[in-house]
């Protein structure tokens, strides 16, 4: 049985950790997307604001497969 799958890029930010961004970034893909496999953190970089950072962001490309029909 074959499958075929698509990679979508998400942006997502925590004020916590990169770590937390990543599961952020999951945690909303995974909402609207089904079928995700995996996902690919591209850049990880943080937003600062008067000397101090204030958020993280992390860039990923996330893979899902496509289900019959689409």
């Amino acid at each position: 049985m074959s499958s075929v799958a698509r990679v979508t890029e998400i942006s997502a930010i925590s004020p916590e950790s990169f770590e937390d961004a990543v599961k952020v970034g999951i945690q909303r893909a995974t909402k609207t997307l089904r079928g995700v496999t995996s996902a690919w953190v591209k850049d990880f970089n943080v937003e600062i604001e008067n000397g101090n950072i204030t958020g993280y962001r992390v860039n990923m490309e996330v893979t899902f497969v496509l289900e019959d029909g689409e």
